[in-house]
């Protein structure tokens, strides 16, 4: 079984063989996600695919990287870790690991997750990451010379088995910036092995007990064993600002347990 998700346009600079200007290059790649779901011992293809948008060839190498989210929810990448228990960069095989892209062109790459027959059920992950070069480049220069390199990640989400997700709410604040609505911060610590993906909605109640606004919450992930933040905003793009007064704040969130987590705090909008 498997999810896909997204698609991404990396636009940057090659730096041309000759000198003089420095030439435009964008590639699509998609999808960004995907989530699988496996037995101990299965096997999983899925193609990424590849678009050269740009009137120059692109030279693509693809590898298999690490990744975790820092507890504000930005993914940080590294080098795969073999002592990383939550890793699947061993599983994956890629094919081919690098191509050249004519102009216009679209190419596949194949990514093989093969859970090992030893495997516990758990959430694991990884990343694939392409990299693009001028045609010419051999990866011995980018050490020497300095120039524009896209990268851009697809992220691996494979679940084994039917691990059980046990996630609480720690601390529910509310954070304001100057010039924007407010933001409510929901800290979730998953405590479990498996990584979960929120959904949900944050009610604002005003002193009457009346709803004057709902909000979605975001759909992020949290990783297995792990804490994050997730940023609620109290208003949306079009939405007119609350007016001045005190503010009954209700977050639901849905993590896919028997129970729906609920935590309660207050919001002080100033007189402007």
């Amino acid at each position: 079984m498997r999810h896909v998700l997204g698609m991404a346009l990396v636009v940057g600079l090659i730096p041309p063989a000759s000198a003089g200007a420095q030439d435009l290059f964008s590639v699509e790649v998609t999808p960004l996600r995907v989530e699988l779901k496996l037995g101990p011992g299965a096997t999983h293809t899925q193609a990424v695919t590849l678009r050269n948008e740009s009137k120059n060839a692109v030279r693509v190498r693809a590898r298999v990287d690490d990744w975790y989210l820092s507890k504000d929810g930005t993914p940080q990448f590294r080098a795969a870790d073999p002592a990383d228990q939550f890793s699947a960069a061993a599983w994956i095989r890629l094919n081919p690991p690098e191509q050249l892209v004519a102009p216009g062109a679209r190419a596949v790459v194949r990514v093989t997750t093969t859970a090992p027959k030893d495997t516990k059920e758990g959430g694991y992950r990884c990343a694939v990451m392409f990299e693009f070069d001028p045609p010419d480049v051999a990866p011995a220069a980018k050490g020497r010379d300095v120039m524009f390199r896209g990268r851009v990640a697809t992220l691996i989400y494979a679940t084994v088995g039917t691990p059980i997700p046990s996630v609480d709410l720690t601390d529910l604040e509310v954070r304001t910036l100057p010039g924007r609505p407010a933001d409510v911060i929901a800290t979730l610590k998953n405590g479990s092995r498996t990584h979960v993906r929120t959904k949900g909605t944050m009610i604002i109640s005003d002193a009457a007990g009346r709803v004057v606004r709902q909000v979605p919450v975001p759909n992020v992930p949290v990783l297995p064993e792990s804490e994050r933040d997730v940023s609620i905003p109290t208003g949306q793009e079009n939405d007119a600002p609350l007016p001045p007064g005190t503010y009954r704040v209700e977050v639901r969130v849905d993590v896919g347990q028997p129970a729906v987590i609920v935590g309660e705090t207050a919001l002080e909008v100033a007189v402007r």
